[in-house]
């Protein structure tokens, strides 16, 4: 249940990758192979044997608001966080997509995901959602959180490395700076204050 808001201040907005997932990334595999590995990686949920750090666990406390992408790892890290607390799911907020450029070799995962977003980044993205269109998606997921917190609400979001990083210079350009920095690592999480 949210807590009521009395302040007129904006509230702030923490946002926050999903913990570590399931799947096994020692592997060496081909484009076609991570393409696969990549469609597994979405539907899979966390690695056993994780505990939130307590200072996202604290923060997740203190917000009137917790979102998450519509992605498993994405909802079971929300869940490991909200204790009990509804979480909103929606889809905008999702992972920016990986299609591997068709290029010989067997490589790691990790290396196919560097190749990838290259790639994807330069516009190559196999009939799948473009930069571009990403980009959009971002502007439209940050007014999804700031509409809570311009209103006063403490917001939480429990997303995606990358698209994550997509939302940041939407947030500097409205005037929300970042006052914690996290890193990008699984667990962690960035707090952003609307500069007035």
């Amino acid at each position: 249940m949210e807590r009521e808001v009395t302040g007129r201040q904006p509230g702030s907005i923490h946002i926050a990758r999903h913990g570590r997932p399931a799947l096994d990334r020692s592997v060496k595999i081909d484009w076609r192979a991570f393409r696969d590995w990549w469609a597994q990686y979405d539907a899979s949920g966390l690695a056993d044997g994780q505990v939130p750090p307590p200072a996202l666990c604290e923060a997740a406390r203190r917000s009137d608001v917790l979102f998450s992408s519509t992605l498993r790892r994405s909802i079971e890290t929300a869940a490991a966080v909200a204790e009990g607390r509804e979480v909103l799911q929606d889809p905008v907020f999702v992972e920016a997509p990986l299609p591997p450029p068709r290029i010989p070799g067997r490589r790691s995962p990790d290396a196919w995901g560097v190749w990838s977003r290259a790639a994807w980044w330069m516009g190559d993205s196999k009939e799948m959602e473009s930069r571009e269109a990403a980009e959009l998606r971002a502007e439209a997921a940050v007014a999804t959180l700031t509409a809570r917190a311009l209103r006063g609400e403490t917001v939480m979001l429990l997303a995606h490395g990358w698209f994550n990083r997509m939302m940041r210079p939407v947030l500097r350009a409205q005037g929300w700076r970042c006052v914690r920095d996290g890193g990008d690592g699984y667990w962690s999480f960035r707090t952003y204050q609307k500069t007035l």
